[in-house]
This record gives structure tokens, sequence and C-alpha cells, in this order.
């Protein structure tokens, strides 16, 4: 099955029949929490930050084995208490995190705080020898990403950066029918997280929406390319096993006028090795189609959306007729027909979401030693590329990846 020779027919019964495997890839799913976890074992972790995400990921982490949430710190209250639901029995409450992570009974942190926190943070805890699971993106700007880099590589310690997806078995099996050529030559990804929403949360009371809204504001934040879109940037330098190597792109402040200051639309194209290019864009006017990456071979596209993958032949014979009225001219299809659904398995019976296994494979690393799949290297290539892409769209021009980035 070489080349595109290979018949639509041929191509969607052989398609069902290998795309159902388990699978593969490069990191081994199937050893994430495959043992019983002894008292000993038990990772005590304190979290920087409980809001939105924090406090939500808390109660994932509460039905984790071998992880004990036994620290909690935010500067809100609501939230606060809101982390604390989901810690152990003895669990402390903190507004300092400088008081935290001098807490000597917690083994490492995970810090979901606004943007500009995360790398002071993270550099902070590592100082005093705590391993870190950091939210993406895992810095403010280009310098915070190269210090962290030097200071996880001196530690030792283990740093994960919260890029969920690798731990995600759909795109597992991507990778893997990738490497089998599948596609053919991939020349194009096109990637949109779109939403119809104003992107902001309730404030009570007023003086705290800065704190609350903080995605909204330069200051704190990268707006919709580090918060949203560095998850499909991410995505496609792992499949690309890349970064790229420029970037352009365009945005503004279209829709929800106000008061925020980061752009409500943004488009980058980024540019790998060999000329591939992905198309990236975040919308908050409109949410058809949602999520979606489509990956664009030379002999079929693959079309992720949030938890299934469809995968779409291109025609092998061209076809002719009559078009814009000239007879005999060749008809170019929109779509290749019927789609072939890229089924997979989990890696146990648990079928938990990707942050849950996330978090297993952080514990893991830290009784192992073992670095994590979604690390300090791959966390700095989405970083860089997430700031190199705002940077394009504030000064309107190509930035290009420099050799010290590299290093």
């Amino acid at each position: 099955m070489t080349g595109n020779t290979i018949s639509r027919r041929k191509f969607v019964s052989a398609g069902a029949l290998a795309l159902s495997g388990t699978v593969l890839g490069t990191f081994p799913l199937s050893l994430i929490g495959r043992e019983k976890i002894s008292a000993n074992d038990i990772i005590n972790l304190g979290i920087i930050g409980t809001g939105n995400r924090g406090g939500g990921t808390a109660r994932l982490i509460k039905a984790l084995p071998g992880i004990r949430i036994m620290a909690c710190c935010d500067i809100i209250p609501g939230n606060l208490q809101r982390g604390m639901q989901h810690a152990a029995t003895g669990a402390k409450a903190y507004t300092d995190y400088r008081e935290l992570i001098e807490d000597k009974n917690i083994d490492a942190v995970f810090i979901a705080t606004p943007l500009y926190l995360h790398a002071p943070m993270a550099l902070d805890a590592i100082r005093k020898g705590k391993h870190v699971y950091l939210e993406k993106t895992m810095s403010y700007n280009i310098p915070q990403t190269l210090d962290l880099v030097q200071a996880v590589k001196k530690s030792g310690l283990a740093f994960q950066v919260g890029h969920q997806y690798r731990y995600y078995a759909l795109y597992h099996r991507i990778k893997e029918i990738i490497s089998q050529n599948w596609l053919g030559e991939i020349t194009h990804f096109e990637c949109q997280y779109h939403r119809n929403s104003n992107w902001r949360f309730p404030v009570v009371p007023p003086a705290t929406e800065r704190q609350v809204n903080w995605r909204m504001y330069k200051e704190y934040s990268g707006g919709l390319m580090a918060e949203l879109c560095g998850h499909q940037i991410d995505i496609v330098n792992w499949m690309l096993d890349s970064h790229p190597v420029k970037v352009t792109g365009i945005g503004g402040i279209n829709y929800w006028k106000d008061g925020r200051e980061v752009y409500d639309n943004v488009r980058a194209v980024f540019e790998y090795p060999n000329g591939v290019k992905s198309n990236v864009s975040s919308i908050l006017s409109n949410a058809y189609h949602g999520y979606e990456i489509r990956i664009l071979g030379s002999k079929a596209t693959l079309q992720i959306q949030r938890d299934e993958a469809l995968l779409y032949a291109e025609a092998t014979k061209k076809q002719t007729g009559t078009v814009d009225g000239v007879t005999g001219a060749t008809i170019l299809n929109a779509t290749q027909g019927k789609a072939v659904p890229l089924t997979f398995n989990y890696q146990d019976n648990e079928k938990r979401d990707p942050t849950s296994y996330a978090f297993l494979d952080f514990a893991d690393c830290i009784r192992t030693g073992r670095k994590p799949f979604s690390g300090v290297d791959t966390g700095k290539d989405a970083a860089i590329a997430v700031h190199l892409a705002n940077l394009a769209m504030e000064t309107e021009t190509f930035q290009r990846w420099k050799p010290e980035y590299d290093s």
C-alpha cells in the first residue's frame, strides 16, 4: 500500500482494521498507574493556585492512587476553600506560596496560577527542592523560559509541564499512524480553538477584577495564544518531532470591546523544517467546530476533534466534467468520501481523562527519576513558539527561532 495507488475501498477497509489496535506510541502509556502503590510511595502534593483550573484539577487528583493533597494556597478565600475540600486530612491552607514551599512535608507542587507567576514560582519551588508540575504555558516570556530550563536541568528534580494531551491515547495512536505513513507526506496542519464567549469569569467583589480575569490583561497573560493555542502548538511540535523555524500572525480586539487588553481573535502561521506549515487560530465570537486539528497529507487527511479522529482518503483518480463551462476540466473534490473513524484503546480499564494520566506519570517520575514525557524541553519549545507568535502579531513581522533557544 505505497504511493497513491490504493483504492478508496481498500483504504477504508484496511484502515478500519489497522486503526483499531492498541496504542504503541513513543511513550509507554500502558505503564502509568499499573502497580499498586505502597504507603511509602505516596507523594505529598501542594497546590499553588486553586481557582478554576487548580481547584478542578484537585478534584481529579483526589481520586488518584499514590498522590495526596497536603496543602493548598490561594489569595482568594473562596478559591482556597474550594481546593481544601479535596485535600487530605491534616492538610494545611496557605495564602503565601512561599510558606507552602517551606513545608518539609510537601514533596511536590502543582502550580496553576496566572501565567506571569508560573516561572518565578517554579524557580522558587525548585530552589526549595520541590518537584514541580507547572501548568502551561510554562513562562511569561522567552528569557524566563531559558532560565527555567537551566534551573531544572541543574536540579535533577521532576519537572512536568501541563500539556496533558501528550498523555491521551488518541494522540499516541495518531503519532503511530503518522509514523506508518498512512497520511503520506504531511505538508500542512490546520488548528483551531474557537469559542463563542467573552472568556470572563464573574467578579465578586469588583475590586478583584484583575485577579479573577487576569487573562484579559497583558501584564499577567499571554492571551489566547498562550492559554488555548498552546495545546495545539505542542501537539504539532510532537507530531513533527520539531519546533517552528519562523512565525507570522495577526490579531485584534474586534468583537469583545469591553476594556480587555489581549486580542479576542488570533491567527498565526508557523513554518517548520521542510516547509511544513501550521495555521493556528483562536476566536471568541464563533464556536463552530470548536477544538479541531486537521493534518493534511498527500494520501489522506486526519480530522481531530475533542474525543475522536476521522480519516479521509485522498481521491486516487481524476474525474472530468464541465467546470465553469469548460468541458473536460478536472473536478476537484472538496472532501474524499466517507470518513474512517480512528479507534484506539485506553491504557487501562479506568478510562481516566488526560490530566489524570499526566499526574500519574508525574508521580511515577518522582519515584523513579525518569523524565516526564511533557517535560522542560518540550515545554520550552511550546512556550517559545507561543511568545514568538505573540510578538509577531504585536509587531506585524516575521519572528524567527534563534540558535540560543536550543542550548
